[in-house]
C-alpha cells in the first residue's frame, strides 16, 4: 500500500465496503476457511464489477501464490493474478514503472507504511518463511525459507512509526523465535525485543506465534524485566500426545511441552500465554485426545483457540496419511475443548478484576469505549468496555481500570486514572 501511495495512488483498506476503481484482494491460503473467505471476497468483486462499480480486479497473496493456473482458469473476470512477493509486478501492470531508485527503497523497505490498524498500534512483521516444516502445514510450500528482517530495519521501522503516534507493537512473524538464526548464526529474538523496548515511545510489545521447540530461553528475562514487553506470550502447542506430536514433526515431546510452560510462568510471574491446539490430526486416537484434554484442564491457558484437521495440498500429512478421524468426531472433540476453555476463561476473567488493570482505548463504539489490558491481542481476545456516558476519554491513550464485570469475551470496567509511565 505504501508502494502504490508513493507512485501516485489514493489507497484506502476496507474489506466490508470496498471503494475505488482498482480492487486489489489480498488472500490467504493456510486453513480451508480462509481460502473459502478468500475465494468468496474475489467473487464478491466479480460481481461488483460485473455491476461497473469497480473497473479492474487483481489477486495476489498466498492463495494465489499455490493455485494461480487454477484460479486463472475458475475466475477469468479477474485482470490479473499475482503471488505473495511478486507486488512490483501489479505497478508495472498498472503503467507505473518504478524508478531505479524505487527499486533500492524497495528492497530496503523504504516505503512509508500505510497502516490498516487504528494509528496507536501496528504490526511489527520481524521474519518471513518457516523451516520446521510440520507435518500439517503448508506455510513453507508458500513462503519459502525463515529469513529474518535485520535488526537495524525492524528498529527504524519502529522508531518511524513512534514519530507517526505508534505506541504499541504487535511482533509477528511465521516463527517468532528462529528470528536471526540465518542473519547472525544464532537466535536473536531477545537481544531485537530488548533493543525494541528501550526506544523512546514504546509502550507495549506484544509477541506472536513463538515456537516450543529450541525456544530461547533468554527472552523471558527480557519479557520479565521490562515493563513494556507486554506479559503474553502467543506459542502454538498444537498438541501433547507423544504419538500425535511424533507424527505432526514437532521435534517435541510431551514432558519438554510441559517443562517449557511450567518455566515460563516461573520466570515470568502472571504471564498470559495463548496457545492453539490441533484436534483429528491423522492417527489422534481416543487416548491420545484424552491426554490433550486433561492436558488443557490442568496448563489452564489464559488465551487458547483449538481447530480442526483440514487436509493441505502438498504437506507431509496429506501425502502420507490417511484423514482417518471422521468429521463429527473432530467436531465433538473441538467442541470438548472449546467448553473446557470458557470454564478456565471466566476464571482468568474474574483474576483479572482482583486489581485495576491498564487499558488503552481502541475506539468508540455506541455507548461505550472499547480497549484492551496487556494481555489481549486486537481482534482475537477479549476486549474491556467502559461507558462513554461516564467518562470521556482519549482514543489511543492508556487508562488505569477497575474491572467489575464479565461476559464472554466482554469485560466491564470503570476508569481509575490516566495511566502514568515510568519512562
Amino acid at each position: 500500500m505504501g508502494m502504490f501511495e508513493s507512485n501516485g495512488y489514493h489507497v484506502t483498506h476496507d474489506s466490508v465496503n470496498p471503494h475505488g476503481e482498482v480492487v486489489v484482494v489480498n488472500t490467504c491460503g493456510f486453513i480451508a476457511d480462509a481460502k473459502e473467505e478468500s475465494i468468496n471476497t474475489i467473487l464478491e468483486q466479480v460481481v461488483r464489477k460485473k455491476q461497473g462499480q469497480v473497473k479492474r480486479i487483481y489477486v495476489m497473496g498466498c492463495l494465489s501464490e499455490r493455485y494461480l493456473a487454477d484460479l486463472e482458469k475458475e475466475i477469468p473476470e479477474v485482470d490479473g493474478w499475482y503471488g505473495k512477493f511478486n507486488y512490483k509486478e501489479l505497478l508495472f501492470d498498472l503503467n507505473k514503472h518504478l524508478s531505479s531508485e524505487d527499486t533500492v527503497l524497495v528492497t530496503n523497505n523504504g516505503y512509508s507504511r500505510h497502516l490498516t490498524t487504528p494509528s496507536h498500534y501496528a504490526y511489527i512483521k520481524i521474519s518471513e518463511g518457516c523451516d520446521r516444516r510440520c507435518a500439517y502445514c503448508a506455510i513453507p510450500y508458500i513462503t519459502g525459507h525463515h529469513q529474518s528482517r535485520p535488526m537495524e530495519v525492524v528498529l527504524d521501522e519502529v522508531r518511524e512509526l513512534v514519530s507517526r503516534g505508534v505506541k504499541e507493537f504487535n511482533v509477528i512473524a511465521q516463527e517468532l523465535t528462529y528470528y536471526g538464526l540465518d542473519l547472525y548464526g544464532e537466535q536473536k529474538i531477545a537481544e531485537l525485543i530488548d533493543r525494541m523496548s528501550v526506544i523512546p515511545g514504546v509502550r507495549w510489545i506484544r509477541l506472536h506465534y513463538a515456537y516450543p521447540t529450541n525456544f530461547p530461553l533468554n527472552l523471558l528475562k527480557v519479557m520479565r524485566e521490562r515493563e513494556n514487553v507486554c506479559k503474553y506470550l502467543d506459542i502454538a502447542l498444537q498438541h501433547i500426545s507423544d504419538n500425535v506430536l511424533d507424527r505432526m514433526h514437532r521435534h517435541i515431546t510431551s514432558q519438554e511441552t510441559v517443562d517449557l510452560i511450567n518455566r515460563i510462568r516461573e520466570e515470568v510471574p502472571g504471564i498470559f500465554l495463548r496457545t492453539t491446539m490441533l484436534v483429528g490430526f491423522p492417527g489422534e486416537t481416543d487416548d491420545d485426545f484424552q491426554a490433550l484434554e486433561q492436558f488443557v484442564i490442568s496448563a489452564r491457558f489464559e488465551r487458547m483457540g483449538a481447530f480442526a484437521y483440514s487436509e493441505e495440498d502438498g504437506t507431509y500429512a496429506a501425502t502420507n496419511y490417511e484423514d482417518d478421524v471422521p468429521e463429527d468426531v473432530k467436531k465433538k472433540r473441538l467442541k470438548r475443548l472449546y467448553d473446557i476453555q470458557r470454564d478456565i476463561d471466566y476464571d482468568v476473567a474474574q483474576r483479572l478484576m482482583e486489581h485495576p488493570q491498564t487499558v488503552v482505548i481502541d475506539r468508540l463504539e455506541g455507548d461505550y469505549y472499547v480497549g484492551r489490558t496487556q494481555y489481549s491481542s486486537p481482534e482475537v481476545d477479549p476486549e474491556v468496555l467502559i461507558d462513554a456516558r461516564e467518562s470521556q476519554l482519549e482514543i489511543g491513550e492508556f487508562y488505569d481500570v477497575s474491572l467489575f464485570d464479565y461476559e464472554y469475551f466482554d469485560h466491564y470496567g470503570r476508569v481509575v486514572s490516566r495511566h502514568e509511565w515510568n519512562n
